[in-house]
């Protein structure tokens, strides 16, 4: 057999992914990122995207934002270009759950392959260091007196910290649909508006304002864990009296249509990926909570998921 018709025949296996992982170490991998850069989804992907290399399952790793929505501006634009195709992904979690639950876009999760969970990380509220306000108990007292008076920054709506403010308030005896809070479409610009001083409290998770935390730009008054993050030195919501617990897990789907074959042989090299040096060199320096779940686990695991955060959010007051 010629060498070239060898090769070609040998792309259009991987192409259609149907090679071992091993012959496909060569495969252009794409991530679309359903966030502008800098927050968590983005530091996910790409954190991702150098483990699935550092672990040579990919060749190449292309990335792709598209922001906004809770990510459902993203989601509908990897409904297309991920379609059929075994070599995309697409980097979600809760926060992707709550923006579909309140913002019920046209294009959801059900038709997309789920492929695997891989962190979970807590929220975070901070105040920018030249703010009159010093705890959480001071911008409760705030949101007490006045509710709009205190601008809430974070993600975008039906994330994870918008949740956790509306409990916040809940907790505070506050009518949660008073809450003023401003959706960003990035971690990068929520991280602006705090620095700013444009918004009263920021939420999101550590990784995302563990910098200016260290460097007393940003002053953290609680974190939405149920007990003390080891390594995070940062008192929880409930200590401070506010019964108020949520994750924020990470994860990533392949797009519709593709094969069962093609969904194990991208979650093989997601899995060998996550075994990676450089994936525990992210875990660390991110303060990432592995929590790893694949194939039938994953799918009941997004399903309850659903419906816990539905039922929270309606407590809340953010849907009805």
């Amino acid at each position: 057999m010629r060498r070239d018709t060898f090769l070609h025949g040998l792309a259009a296996l991987a192409a259609a992914g149907l090679l071992p992982s091993s012959a496909q170490a060569a495969a252009n991998l794409k991530i679309l990122i359903p966030a502008n850069p800098g927050g968590g989804w983005d530091l996910t992907g790409r954190a991702l995207g150098k483990a699935l290399q550092d672990a040579g399952v990919a060749g190449s790793v292309t990335f792709e934002n598209k922001g906004g929505a809770a990510g459902a501006l993203g989601l509908a634009q990897f409904a297309n270009m991920g379609k059929g195709d075994p070599n995309a992904l697409m980097v979600m979690g809760a926060v992707m759950l709550g923006g579909i639950i309140s913002g019920k876009p046209p294009v959801t999760l059900d038709t997309m392959t789920p492929i695997a969970r891989l962190t979970t990380e807590y929220g975070v509220f901070v105040l920018p260091a030249s703010s009159p306000l010093k705890t959480m108990a001071d911008v409760v007292a705030q949101l007490k007196k006045d509710p709009g008076s205190v601008k809430w920054g974070g993600g975008s709506r039906g994330s994870t910290e918008h949740i956790a403010a509306a409990m916040i308030a809940r907790e505070a005896g506050v009518d949660p649909a008073k809450i003023n809070y401003v959706a960003f479409r990035g971690g990068g610009e929520a991280v602006a508006a705090i620095l700013g001083g444009n918004v009263t409290v920021g939420g999101s998770g550590f990784s995302e304002f563990q910098q200016y935390i260290e460097a007393k730009k940003m002053l953290p008054i609680g974190i939405t864990a149920p007990s003390r993050v080891k390594g995070i030195d940062i008192p929880t919501l409930k200590e401070q009296g506010l019964n108020v617990e949520i994750g924020n897990w990470r994860g990533v789907y392949a797009g519709p249509g593709i094969t069962p074959e093609q969904r194990k042989a991208i979650t093989e090299m997601v899995l060998k990926a996550l075994q990676s040096k450089a994936w525990a060199e992210a875990l660390e320096k991110n303060q990432w909570t592995p929590a790893v779940l694949s194939g039938a686990e994953f799918d009941a695991f997004v399903k309850k998921e659903f419906a816990s955060l539905r039922e929270t959010m309606t407590k809340a007051g953010m849907v009805s």
